[in-house]
């Protein structure tokens, strides 16, 4: 037991998208895939190369591309914050050959836009020319872009035209050479630089860069792309009236933020930051916004993207700040005024040119827009910089280079967990709260439960910010396929590190991990599952409705117990053949519709939680009591807790029933056993033990209590009135 106590602690501490970023996405897709759909005339795979994950495309035994898949090479994080795994193949002269849409979490695309149309505007990309998209570096793109998709069309078109120049340049397709090391100098920033303290000059030696858009420009832009519906609705002012003046600077670099920020913004910039990070300070005026207003909460700004060389970086809400007024003399007024965080783990080189690319938008019809660019280049003056001593080449520089890529990759993980939990405090210091309050709750249970009301109420308010809080708000839902996901990376390389990045789904397993040694299952499922609160909240108005409650006769209930047990094991034996089949059956979980998606859905999946939840008005947590695998799992250990904190009389079940009949998920038998498989720690058992209205047990004591004060006050007034026969 010793040795399973451990083991149980590392199976629930997973987070299994992290851990199986570890390995290169390609081989798990190859098998879905086949050649003929990601290439017409294809016929087969190769075998994976050693050095990059790539695998050859044949017809008839001969190499006519090469495959892969985007995110194996550049970032591709959509909306939703997860990958947009795309498959492409280009051929000899780094012409795409296919795009495929393989897998995304994107929920305008789950819950609105056709999955189709997005696989369609994919497989467009076949026949780009990569060559053309090399030499064209610095270019804006026109990309053709579905109204309500924004953000995802760009990240699918960043990542395939960048993991495409990328996988090119290491095979050398199309004549394109392989990146090599920069021959000339080498810079970093030097600390001693000084700048301008006035606006002019900033703007004149250029630590700020502009990019000024007319009304003209913007509708001579407009008449250049291929949908002709966006000429015919220019904007309709003179041309010469200012559409955008948008002003760019690397405020990260210390004397160009003291200089625009002020000592004390910029000491708050710099506290903002994480050891890696930089940042960029972006002014804008005029008619257009560069921020917009689509974005929310975790959401994107999608009208703005940095790129450099390989690397794009999209800001997100948390790692955006407003600015009030630029420091600096000067310095004009502006509509917005913002600042941008560039995590350290995104591989940005503040002395290397960089560009920002802005979306420009045009309404053509009810719900549709056409979408162009333009860019605005910068590159951070030289007398902010300082040269790098050049290093004399060793034999071992290779090696050298290798074990250094290692600490900056360990380090950007480093400084992107940290970064994560920083802008997380808020949410992870009210989970904190609610973990204590209900630990509390459980070891002074005894107090709690002198009232039945007091206990109710507890219950129902800790439910309901459960539901809100970490259901609605946070998406803190654990799943059955954090556990199957982590059996499969057992058997490959992970970091610690990893289990970090959701700091939510961290604690809540951690929690989790803890209170199946004290409680068993029922912390969890009873108090912390938001579809668990959602199902008993639900129950408790439809109590209050009037609709009938049925208790499942004992012997039915009992053979319906192993049903979730068989889904668990199920679903965990398709995971040893395919995680990805098994997370697709796992939607036997309505989480993911209830909790994450807010029923925001296809109806099929709708219905089926909604049907769930309408079982569950008539026969209360029917979800959990039958169906629910990851209650399966977590039930699995249950008997291993080391403490028995529920108290039980030596009468419970012979002959008193009163606990069994009230228990609102079946978990006491009916010889007075609680299964701790089954119970949820409600602790309305508890409540019936010190009721003095419903326990046999103690109105019996209570009986005894006052005939025994009874006897005793009539002689006290028996000695009272008649005293002498007390002497007597």
């Amino acid at each position: 037991m010793r040795r399973l106590l451990p083991l149980l602690l590392a199976l629930l501490l997973v987070l299994p998208a992290v851990l199986r970023a570890q390995q290169p996405h390609l081989p798990r897709f190859l098998a879905d895939m086949p050649a003929a759909d990601l290439v017409a005339g294809a016929d087969g795979y190769g075998p994976m190369r050693e050095d990059i994950p790539v695998v050859p495309v044949l017809r008839g035994g001969e190499t006519i591309g090469f495959a892969f898949i985007a995110s194996d090479f550049v970032g591709t994080t959509g909306y939703s914050g997860k990958p947009i795994h795309t498959m492409v193949a280009v051929d000899h002269d780094a012409r795409v050959m296919g795009v495929q849409l393989v897998k995304h979490s994107e929920p305008i695309i789950l819950i609105g836009i056709p999955d189709s149309k997005i696989k369609a505007l994919a497989s467009d990309y076949a026949g780009l020319d990569l060559v053309a998209e090399a030499e064209a570096e610095g270019t804006a793109r026109d990309l053709d872009i579905i109204a309500g998709a924004t953000v995802t069309i760009m990240v699918i078109d960043d990542s395939i035209v960048r993991a495409g120049l990328k996988v090119a340049r290491a095979l050398g397709l199309g004549g394109l050479e392989p990146p090599r090391a920069p021959s000339g100098p080498r810079y970093e920033i030097d600390p001693g630089a000084e700048a301008a303290q006035d606006w002019m000059t900033l703007e004149g030696d250029g630590t700020l860069r502009r990019l000024s858009l007319d009304v003209g420009q913007v509708n001579a832009a407009f008449e250049q792309v291929d949908d002709p519906r966006a000429a015919e609705r220019p904007i309709d002012a003179p041309p010469e009236t200012q559409f955008i003046e948008m002003q760019l600077a690397l405020v990260s670099v210390p004397p160009v933020g003291r200089a625009l920020l002020g000592t004390a913004e910029y000491a708050n910039l710099d506290a903002w930051l994480d050891e890696g990070d930089h940042a960029i300070m972006v002014a804008g005026r005029g008619l257009y916004s560069f921020k917009g207003s689509g974005y929310v909460r975790g959401g994107i700004f999608d009208r703005i993207v940095l790129i450099q060389d390989d690397i794009s970086v999209r800001f997100r809400d948390r790692g955006h700040r407003r600015l009030g007024d630029i420091a600096a003399a000067g310095a004009p007024r502006f509509s917005e005024t913002d600042l941008f965080r560039i995590p350290a783990d995104s591989g940005f080189d503040p002395t290397r040119p960089f560009r920002l690319q802005l979306l420009v938008q045009r309404d053509v019809a009810a719900i549709e827009r056409v979408f162009t660019t333009f860019e605005l280049g910068y590159s951070l003056p030289r007398h902010y910089l300082r040269e790098l001593p050049r290093a004399e080449a060793a034999p071992e520089a290779s090696q050298a280079a290798l074990a250094l890529a290692d600490q900056q990759e360990q380090a950007a993980q480093s400084a992107l967990w940290r970064r994560i939990w920083r802008d997380n405090i808020p949410e992870v210091a009210i989970l904190g709260v609610m973990l204590a309050v209900l630990t509390g709750a459980f070891f002074f249970q005894g107090f709690l439960t002198r009232s039945e009301r007091v206990t109710y109420w507890f219950r129902m308010s800790f439910l309901t910010v459960t539901l809100v809080f970490l259901g609605w708000y946070a998406n803190a839902q654990l799943s059955v396929v954090n556990l199957m996901a982590l059996f499969g990376a057992l058997t490959s390389d992970f970091s610690w590190q990893a289990f970090l990045l959701d700091p939510l789904t961290f604690i809540l397993w951690f929690a989790v991990a803890a209170a199946l040694i004290f409680w068993g299952r029922g912390a969890y499922c009873g108090w912390l599952c938001p579809f668990g609160a959602l199902q008993e909240l639900t129950n408790q108005v439809g109590r209050r409705l009037g609709i009938p409650q049925w208790t499942l006769p004992w012997g039915l209930h009992e053979r319906l117990w192993p049903l979730k047990y068989m889904v668990f094991l199920g679903l965990f034996g398709v995971s040893l053949a395919s995680i990805e089949q098994a997370e697709a059956l796992a939607e036997v979980e309505p989480f993911k519709t209830a909790i994450v998606l807010k029923f925001v859905r296809a109806w099929p999946f709708v219905a089926y939680a909604a049907a769930l939840l309408l079982a569950g008005l008539f026969v209360e947590r029917f979800y959990c009591r039958y169906l629910c695998p990851l209650g399966a799992a977590l039930a699995i250990p249950a008997r291993l807790r080391t403490f028995d904190w529920l108290r039980r009389y030596k009468e419970c079940g012979n002959p008193c029933q009163t606990c069994a009949h009230e228990c609102f998920v079946q978990a006491i038998h009916p010889t007075g056993e609680i299964n701790p498989n089954e119970c949820l720690n409600c602790m309305h058992c508890q409540v019936l033990y010190q009721s003095e209205t419903k326990c046999p047990v103690v109105i019996k004591k209570l009986k005894r209590r006052q005939t025994a004060s009874g006897g005793a006050a009539a002689l006290d007034r028996v000695l009272t009135n008649h005293p002498n026969q007390a002497k007597g």
